[in-house]
């Protein structure tokens, strides 16, 4: 079984200089790049080379210039192809800044678990631009990174799915606060500065299953506090949000944050359960499905674990798993005031919801919870 490491990073000479040095030490290793300058006329350049030259090189024709696109269906082959071979012992593939690590390593494992095993997945950061980039309200196409024409996504979600997918965190110089966001972010993940990162190389982090809980839409992160300037607030409540007192509040409770994750119950919609999710100062709330509470129990099934696991652990006697579940994180947070505007924010004594009105709705609308 072939081992593949992914590794992403939207700092395109910073991920090839790593890309290089886990080459270098990987022996019998071939590299997958993708060059991306014929992106927005529909074509991808693949190139799969070791230490002694290229040994494949490929033009991938698309009728969508997208970067995952580009990459969904065309590289598990390749890797298969090369596993054939039985001359390489391991792969490294450089995923571009706007690709998808996640959808990448989840294709492998689905496709071709008998011919390939992700062994790592990898992402490097640019220390100098990182805490900026992830604060504030630029676009991945401010930045610069190839991309299709309608990727509005901004630059603080990438970088941030990134880090979360992570099973290692590779520091272009080594930084207290960026390595304190990383830990925040990720608490699974190791943290390495660029001159240790081929430690990492041979060293099986990946577990496919763990990667999916970790990730789960709705989930939270619980870092452990170490001091320093990044904190995270976790917050619970097992009473709803009254709508338009969270709605009036919300640019207060994402300005000066990196990262807002979790589930909410909102008093307007009882019967979908939906997720919190904020990138710098961007944020949504969309429907995840169905409480718990409101399925029969061979359809349990369709929920997260982790929201299973905790549910099980937090079961009210008379709202089930209806509760909302926040992490917050930022640099220098005023753990006080946020814990004040969303206490402010529950519904309370005497307030009926049948009487209220939802500003969420119409954000919510084509959404099903069924």
């Amino acid at each position: 079984m072939l081992p593949v490491t992914l590794l992403t990073g939207v700092d395109e000479r910073f991920r090839a200089a790593m890309a290089g040095e886990l080459l270098s030490v990987a022996g019998a290793g071939v590299l997958v790049e993708y060059d991306l300058t014929g992106l927005a006329a529909g074509s991808v350049l693949r190139i799969a080379r070791t230490t002694s030259g290229v040994i494949d090189r490929e033009e991938i024709r698309m009728g969508h210039p997208c970067v995952s696109c580009a990459m969904r269906g065309s590289l598990v082959p390749l890797l298969v192809s090369i596993a054939a071979t039985e001359k390489y012992g391991a792969v490294i593939v450089s995923v571009p800044g706007a690709g998808d690590t996640q959808a990448l390593a989840e294709e492998i494992t689905r496709d071709a678990a008998d011919e390939l095993r992700v062994e790592a997945v990898l992402t490097a950061l640019d220390t100098a631009t990182f805490a900026n980039d992830v604060s504030g309200e630029d676009l991945i196409h401010d930045r610069g990174i190839p991309t299709a024409a309608e990727d509005g996504r901004a630059i603080a979600e990438v970088l941030i799915r990134q880090v979360e997918y992570a099973n290692a965190v590779i520091l272009s110089q080594p930084d207290e606060v960026v390595e304190g966001l990383a830990n925040a972010l990720n608490p699974q993940a190791l943290v390495h500065p660029a001159s240790t990162a081929t430690e990492l190389f041979g060293v099986r982090l990946h577990d496919p299953d763990a990667a999916e809980a970790w990730v789960e839409p709705g989930s939270t992160s619980a870092p452990l506090q170490t001091g320093g300037p990044v904190r995270t607030l976790v917050w619970r409540s097992d009473q709803p949000f009254h709508p338009e007192r969270l709605y009036d509040v919300l640019e207060q409770l994402v300005a000066g944050t990196i990262r807002g994750k979790g589930t909410v119950w909102l008093a307007t919609q009882q019967r979908a359960r939906l997720g919190w999710d904020s990138f710098g100062t961007n944020i949504s709330l969309g429907v995840l499905g169905r409480w718990l509470a409101d399925l029969p129990a061979d359809r349990w099934s369709e929920v997260g674990q982790t929201h299973q696991a905790r549910s099980a652990l937090e079961w009210h006697p008379d709202h089930g798993d209806r509760a909302t579940y926040l992490s917050i994180t930022g640099i220098d947070l005023d753990i006080r005031e946020l814990e004040r505007l969303l206490d402010g924010c529950v519904l309370r004594a005497g307030e009926s919801a049948d009487k209220l009105t939802d500003p969420f709705a119409p954000y919510l609308e084509g959404s099903s919870a069924a």
